[in-house]
């Protein structure tokens, strides 16, 4: 940015402005990942099924994703005051709107339109943030402490809103969001002329089919892999007509976007090796991300950990992303070789996977979860912010933005697949582990019956009526059983993890180019996302 453009006010001193760029970006960060802060709390309160509320994050993501390449119009358009002003007031709407409403028909659409005002806000404050950063050093360090905040989103929600669902209703936490957004509001008015970066450009000529297009198979295939296990995949006449529906949307915007001087995104990046090893890795770290909340389903349906024990406990896996973003960060200005980064990455993911795999029990001391959690944390902090720069440097520096929105694109398809892994060994694996348990449980079995019988008479010994004593002994055994399925689900998902972390770093391992491949950021005026 030009110093002869006064975009904010001569008296606020650097430091200001930028601590007032991140705190817009915090409530918005929040918002992102909070339906999964308590996923069981959120159906329960808008009437819906679990994966409706996954379905709901997922529909925020599409929303960030689709709208990233039309976005640069609308911050052309306004200026940079006017344009914060417009997107807080729709920020505090949407919040509202989620606080009052009951309905998941309301909330879905709102979501939705969450991720394109969030979309806005990241890009206008990091195009404000890396235009005032004269050195590649400090651009690297925001890029840095941005995706820092956007992977501790998940830890941090648990642990802040833990205790506000455990004594409130769910919705008391978007009434949190909505007073969140007035102080930055505030500070953004006092501290911000109202001028622009760039020279006005009308609003005429918006590739708004393209968005259309693109959107909506971001949102079909979200559809697909969140709903796919539960309606049986292809079996079911929903995700048949999803499917032809991705395949033609998809031939139609291929068709117009080589057609087209300007395309939504420059399908020639794709031309460039690196950009595809970056890609793949970024993928595959995504999928491996969401593996600490598998692990926090396991504390709070085995062991039975309330919610905010387990956020504490997750408070390990937060300062291992902490930690991992800063080490990534110095190996990054030290210009250290991509694999030495990746490597040790995906080390720590492989042993926290192994780690947590011979640690699944029925019973079991809540420390000995402290360190892999630590570990993940770290591998993933390790991993994410080095990938993306090398994925977005590996392209010329004029197709940085649509390298930018095509790893976007790929993060939320690791996002989306992740979810799909989840379900389909939550719904498909779980329920073939309880009926082998079943096949092994009859009235003959003479253990069995001695051990519901001891039970029976331990319950009636501490006062409980013989009859109840025996109906209480049998839905112990079927809660147990429960337990031991999701145990058994845990392990085969972290076990299928360890074989595709093994094969990632072999591939990491022999692949002689990355050798001496570095990561750097040339774009001042690139906004990462």
């Amino acid at each position: 940015m030009d110093n002869a453009i006064p975009v904010f006010r001569k008296w606020a001193p650097e430091w200001l402005i930028r601590i007032s760029l991140f705190l817009v970006l915090l409530p918005s960060i929040v918002l992102f990942f909070l339906p999964l802060a308590n996923i069981n709390a959120a159906a329960g309160h808008y009437g819906a099924a679990p994966a409706d509320i996954q379905f709901a994050v997922i529909l925020f993501y599409a929303g960030y994703v689709g709208f990233y390449s039309l976005e640069h119009r609308f911050f052309a358009y306004l200026a940079c005051k006017e344009y914060f002003i417009l997107l807080m007031s729709l920020q505090m709407m949407c919040s509202f709107l989620c606080y009052q409403t009951h309905e998941l028909r309301v909330l879905l659409p709102v979501r939705f339109l969450q991720g394109l005002i969030f979309c806005s806000t990241v890009s206008l404050s990091l195009s404000l943030m890396f235009t005032r950063l004269r050195s590649e050093r400090a651009r690297e360090v925001s890029f840095s402490v941005f995706f820092g905040l956007l992977l501790c989103a998940i830890p941090f929600n648990n642990l802040v809103t833990a205790d506000l669902i455990d004594s409130s209703n769910y919705n008391i936490v978007y009434k949190a969001a909505l007073f969140s957004f007035v102080p930055c509001l505030i500070l953004l008015l006092l501290i911000m002329n109202n001028v622009r970066l760039k020279a006005r450009f009308p609003l005429h000529k918006l590739d708004w089919q393209s968005f259309v297009l693109y959107t909506l198979m971001l949102c079909l295939t979200g559809y697909i892999l969140v709903y796919g296990q539960k309606y049986y995949w292809l079996e079911d006449h929903r995700i048949q007509y999803s499917m032809i529906a991705i395949v033609l949307l998809l031939i139609i915007y291929l068709f117009r976007q080589k057609s087209m001087k300007r395309p939504y995104v420059n399908l020639q990046i794709f031309r460039y090796r690196n950009f595809w090893v970056g890609l793949f890795v970024l993928f595959v770290m995504y999928i491996c991300r969401f593996a600490a909340g598998v692990a926090s389903s396991f504390l709070a349906g085995v062991l039975r950990f309330d919610p905010r024990h387990v956020s504490y406990i997750n408070l390990f896996n937060l300062a291992g992303l902490v930690t991992g973003v800063i080490i990534a960060c110095c190996m990054i200005l030290q210009k250290k070789p991509i694999r030495y980064i990746w490597l040790p990455g995906f080390i720590l993911l492989l042993a926290f996977q192994v780690a947590m795999f011979f640690l699944f029990s029925g019973q079991a001391n809540e420390s000995h979860y402290f360190i892999p959690l630590f570990m993940q944390g770290l591998g993933v902090g390790m991993i994410m912010v080095p990938t993306i720069v090398f994925t977005i440097a590996s392209v010329p520096v004029s197709m940085g933005p649509s390298a930018a929105a095509m790893s976007l694109a790929i993060r939320y398809m690791g996002f989306s697949v992740s979810i799909a892994l989840i379900n389909y060994f939550e719904l498909f694996g779980k329920s073939n582990h309880y009926n082998a348990f079943l096949d092994h449980l009859t009235k003959l079995d003479l253990v069995l019956r001695k051990n519901m019988q001891l039970q029976a008479q331990q319950l009636a010994d501490r006062g409980m009526a013989p009859g109840a004593a025996a109906r209480a002994s049998s839905k112990l055994l079927v809660d147990g059983m429960n337990r031991q399925a999701q145990l058994r689900f845990a392990m085969d998902y972290f076990e299928l993890l360890s074989w595709l972390i093994v094969g990632m770093l072999l591939l990491i391992a022999f692949f002689p180019y990355l050798n001496k491949t570095v990561v750097y950021l040339r774009s001042r005026w690139l906004a990462p996302v």
